[in-house]
């Protein structure tokens, strides 16, 4: 009996960690969001649908992901092709990091122009 007073206990934690609590360590990202929603900022919805477009994200991802010496930020940066047009958003953990992928998607074939939005974020 004593066991089944504290199953009610244990799911109710159970059930407040698979629903998530706000903590203060936890990211502020309420100034992100709000620009991804004015329209302004291109975002992985607005990738285009054209094969090339589609080929173009992937051979830039690949130059990127094929790049040890990059950190896992880096590998996991948006890229957004849009009529050869590529942007680059999310964080790298330094300037030559930004400078690297930057230079990556500029040098693959068939990139017309690169938007590098990339920040630098200090860990």
């Amino acid at each position: 009996m004593r066991i089944a007073r504290h199953i009610p206990l244990c799911t109710g934690l159970l059930m407040i960690g698979a629903i998530g609590i706000a903590r203060a360590d936890q990211a502020d990202n309420t100034g992100v969001n709000a620009r991804d929603r004015s329209g302004t900022t291109l975002t992985a919805g607005d990738q285009s649908n054209k094969q090339e477009d589609v080929n173009l994200t992937a051979a830039v991802r690949q130059s990127i992901v094929n790049d040890d010496k990059l950190s896992m930020s880096a590998h996991n940066v948006k890229i957004v092709a849009l009529n050869g047009v590529v942007t680059l958003r999310g964080p790298v953990d330094s300037p030559q990091e930004k400078a690297i992928v930057a230079e990556k998607a500029k040098t693959t074939a068939g990139v017309t122009r690169v938007d590098n939005q990339l920040e630098v974020v200090s860990r």
